[in-house]
């Protein structure tokens, strides 16, 4: 008996240090291959409230600062708002990354990167998110963001080429 309790000590010390470190539960990528070149694509989505101009369910973006970090709140169409904070911005490599701060989407703890690259003599955006469900099913709240980076690729894409 004392020698199958030491053999199951170190698994149960195992499992509570992993249901006690934070994490993400879900993840969605999306990306979508442009026929334009990628400094074209990434001008085309321009700075962090450039969403506002080719994303479909966003009305308008208003940009503002906090703590010196640029913070965007896209008003959508329909009603409601989402409110953003760019916590990293590589125009080099063409990349960015956001957090939500407020939203009335199902999700939690959400982490998202919009990049670009080149792929053939054209471009390949990608559209990255983590997050974690919030009053929702998983399903639901993958099927809401999904639902948001394939509209805004498809909307991207006919706006660079």
């Amino acid at each position: 008996m004392p020698f199958a309790f030491c053999r199951s000590l170190p698994l149960a010390a195992l499992a509570l240090a992993a249901a006690t470190v934070p994490g993400y539960a879900l993840e969605v990528t999306r990306s979508a291959d442009i026929a334009a070149p990628p400094a074209k694509v990434w001008q085309t989505i321009g700075e962090f409230c450039g969403i506002g101009d080719w994303h479909p369910a966003i009305e308008k973006c208003a940009l503002s600062d906090k703590d010196g970090m640029k913070v965007r709140t896209l008003s959508l169409k329909g009603g409601g708002a989402i409110k953003e904070e760019q916590v990293s911005r590589d125009d080099k490599v063409m990349s960015y990354t956001y957090t939500i701060l407020e939203s009335p989407l199902p999700v939690s703890d959400y982490k998202s990167t919009l990049s670009v690259a080149p792929a053939g003599s054209g471009s390949k955006v990608t559209w990255t998110g983590t997050f974690n469900a919030k009053g929702a099913p998983d399903t639901v709240a993958t099927d809401a963001i999904q639902g948001i980076y394939d509209s805004g690729l498809k909307a991207l894409s006919d706006k660079a080429k």
